[in-house]
């Protein structure tokens, strides 16, 4: 007879989900870089991309995205006097985290349900700003809807060891080990949640088709301004390489803005290449939260509607172009007076 303790330990996590549509659709949304740093928790994974230290994107699968989700994390080790049992307290070991290739993890989710996923695909790359909201949702001919329904298993075995995903689609098993890589994520962007200039929340579509009216004069710079008088919101293009001018404006109607609070007058400028790159969320998201602090720093968090597993959030924060003294003088004299929030709720 051979020894139990010969059996392999169970993984650190394994989850299983009928679709890999939700967790692709995330990925993608924050697949402006080509490694991501990969966190595992007990309430689900997060997945965090940075750019040069001047954009950063999360995307969290939510454990009710999956049909089961175990983890198997060491127990705490107890620290203090034993002597004394009021000392002793528990030390939370830190949670499995890594960095893995994302085109590569990508790719590997496209091959679960790649037939359907071919056509959506195409009617994408026809129009690179076409709401996507739900483009995941089974059609009439899907394999799903056919019941050609198949399993998605994903594991982290142990620290070091191989990130696995195992497709089984039609009685076909497709077994993919992405190789792991030392964590080196900086630390998120720094964003003063007390400190806040402004919060808007808007459907994300017409943030979508705001960006659509200003790309064809090929900003260099996207300039956005929140103010309680007119504009309330601008967005406005900027810099030498564009083809004209444009700016879209956003009234203060419950239509448009279903919150509108204003402390301060904020307007910062952006490259306009990393608030683009935000366009996927946009695409996919039924709303979105704009939020601005003190330091110019913004804050995107697209919220997206899951069939079947409530919402699920996508996080991006951007670091504006340094202001050179001076240039906020004018902005000054716009916060004289009543210093109260203006706040503007839709239905």
């Amino acid at each position: 007879m051979a020894s139990s303790s010969l059996d392999p330990p169970p993984p650190l996590f394994r989850a299983v989900c009928s679709s890999t549509r939700p967790l692709y659709q995330l990925l993608k949304s924050i697949g402006f870089t080509n490694k991501i740093h990969v966190e595992i928790t007990e309430s689900g994974l997060r997945f965090a991309a940075d750019h040069a230290r001047v954009m950063q994107g999360v995307a969290h699968w939510n454990k009710s995205l999956f049909t089961s989700y175990a983890t198997n994390f060491p127990e705490p080790a107890a620290k203090g006097n034993k002597e004394n049992d009021d000392e002793e307290e528990a030390e939370d070991p830190p949670t499995p985290n890594f960095q893995v290739s994302l085109p590569a993890l990508l790719e590997t989710l496209q091959i679960f349900g790649a037939a359907d996923a071919a056509a959506r695909q195409a009617k994408n790359d026809a129009d690179a700003y076409r709401s996507n909201l739900r483009n995941y949702r089974p059609d009439a001919f899907s394999n799903q809807t056919l019941g050609m329904t198949g399993t998605c298993s994903i594991s982290y075995a142990a620290e070091g060891e191989p990130f696995s995903i195992l497709l089984e689609e039609a009685g076909v098993k497709t077994t993919c080990n992405l190789t792991t890589y030392m964590p080196e994520s900086p630390e998120d962007i720094p964003f003063d949640i007390e400190d806040l200039s402004f919060k808007v929340i808007t459907q994300a579509r017409w943030l979508l088709d705001a960006l659509a009216e200003i790309t064809p004069t090929a900003p260099e710079k996207l300039i956005i301004t929140v103010s309680r008088r007119e504009p309330y919101l601008r967005l406005a293009s900027a810099g030498a390489a564009s083809f004209g001018s444009s700016s879209v404006d956003f009234a203060k109607s419950r239509d448009l803005l279903e919150t509108f609070s204003v402390r301060n007058r904020w307007s910062q400028t952006f490259k306009f290449d990393t608030i683009k790159s935000a366009t996927e969320a946009m695409r996919i998201a039924s709303k979105v939260s704009l939020r601005g602090d003190g330091q110019g720093v913004l804050s995107m968090q697209f919220m997206v509607e899951v069939e079947g597993a409530g919402p699920s959030f996508l996080d991006f924060r951007f670091v504006p172009y340094a202001v050179q003294e001076g240039e906020d003088d004018d902005d000054d004299d716009d916060e004289n007076g009543d210093a109260d929030e203006n706040v503007a709720r839709g239905v």
